[in-house]
């Protein structure tokens, strides 16, 4: 379906001359366009550090990131921030809700900063919350809502201004196992039925088999990448398993 992301050769340290840390080493990856895609790692691999530079949010020590084929490590802080809020959705951990806005007002906010006309962020929100199944809270407020209700709104939040790609960072970090559940096929539904680009953080392997490919990074490195294809998640999950094994075990909470 054509390239969506780009990394070529990412370096990244952190700390100064005295005590240097190489968080990435020499990383290139591509994503392609409606592609679903877990990143793995055990804590200190380089995992988050990664994502947090695909997200704009850390600046890359060398190498270069390319999303919708413009290299973002190149652009100015204005053109960055507008670049983040139109073409990146993203999903956290701990949510990030507003708590004195509903769960409407929270999807809609994007929208609003966009200029939106009313009439199409009201249709875009009630289309969002169908997809994921939220339609019963929106009109309430975080306190109101389960996690999994939470996460739901967190997600069609980030789907709303139909970006080029949703990040994801433990997105079932905070969930019980049946909210994790529903919210991880409602993000397969929005790859397969929407065409969603989604790069996914976890260090779950039941989390990442519900993705159709798995990249494994180790002290900064590629390590090694799975596909699924045809297979269902269970075969998929004793494959990610198996490369865990492979690494060490160092993915202490790998289940």
């Amino acid at each position: 379906m054509g390239e969506l992301l780009r990394i070529d050769h990412l370096v990244k340290y952190y700390g100064n001359k005295s005590s240097l840390t190489k968080a990435l080493n020499d990383i290139s990856l591509t994503v392609e366009k409606g592609e679903f895609t877990a990143v793995m790692g055990a804590s200190g691999s380089g995992k988050t550090t990664l994502l947090n530079c695909i997200s704009t949010i850390d600046r890359p020590t060398g190498g270069h990131i390319y999303i919708d084929g413009v290299c973002t490590s190149g652009l100015k802080k204005n053109a960055l921030a507008d670049f983040r809020r139109d073409r990146l959705g993203f999903i956290f951990q701990e949510f990030h809700l507003l708590d004195t806005l509903t769960a409407f007002d929270n999807i809609a906010l994007a929208l609003q900063i966009q200029r939106c006309a009313p009439g199409d962020i009201k249709k875009r929100v009630r289309e969002a919350a169908e997809r994921l199944g939220i339609t019963d809270v929106l009109n309430k407020y975080p306190y109101q809502m389960s996690g999994g209700q939470k996460q739901r709104t967190a997600a069609a939040r980030a789907i709303i201004t139909r970006p080029s790609l949703i990040l994801a960072d433990e997105p079932t970090g905070a969930l019980d196992s049946r909210s994790a559940r529903v919210l991880l096929e409602s993000m397969v539904s929005l790859n397969q039925d929407a065409g969603a680009t989604i790069l996914m953080v976890t260090h779950d392997a039941v989390t990442a088999s519900y993705a159709s490919r798995v990249v494994f990074i180790k002290d900064g490195k590629l390590f090694h990448e799975l596909r699924k294809g045809r297979e269902d998640a269970r075969a998929f999950f004793d494959r990610i398993m198996d490369v865990i094994s492979l690494m060490g075990g160092d993915l202490n909470h790998a289940v």
